[in-house]
């Protein structure tokens, strides 16, 4: 007889847990695609926030391993909200996203301390994967 689960969250294909993920965006349908996407993939989202100061919070309190943050915020950028969630303990990976290109950030991206970038267009677990 099959097995059925009532989890939520797809099993991680690894067999290991699920990364914890925070979203960053005040684009309400991004969040949406970002956390089905994702969540399809084997991450758990476990927060979304629509600004920095909401982000920094959310990390504080949520403890994620990694946090998808848009680079563009309404009361302040990315660059600014992953160097002040370097300070957290433990330090989430950090991947900026935009539906810029990243050439249009120059040196920032590095600056800032996250682990790479991802366009949002090109958002997938693989891309996530690749620049944990």
């Amino acid at each position: 007889m099959p097995l059925i689960s009532s989890r939520s969250t797809p099993a991680n294909p690894s067999g290991r847990a699920a990364m914890t993920v925070l979203i960053v965006d005040d684009h309400p349908s991004f969040r949406a695609t970002a956390r089905t996407l994702l969540e399809l993939e084997g991450y758990r989202v476990i927060g979304e926030a629509v600004d920095g100061a909401s982000a920094v919070e959310e990390a504080h309190r949520l403890r994620p391993e990694l946090v998808l943050l848009d680079v563009q915020l309404p009361d302040t950028d990315g660059f600014a909200v992953a160097e002040q969630l370097l300070g957290e303990e433990p330090v989430p990976a950090v991947i900026l996203t935009s539906s810029r290109d990243a050439a249009d950030f120059g040196p920032l991206v590095a600056q800032s301390g996250a682990r790479g970038f991802v366009p949002k267009s090109e958002l997938s677990g693989a891309a996530l994967a690749a620049l944990l």
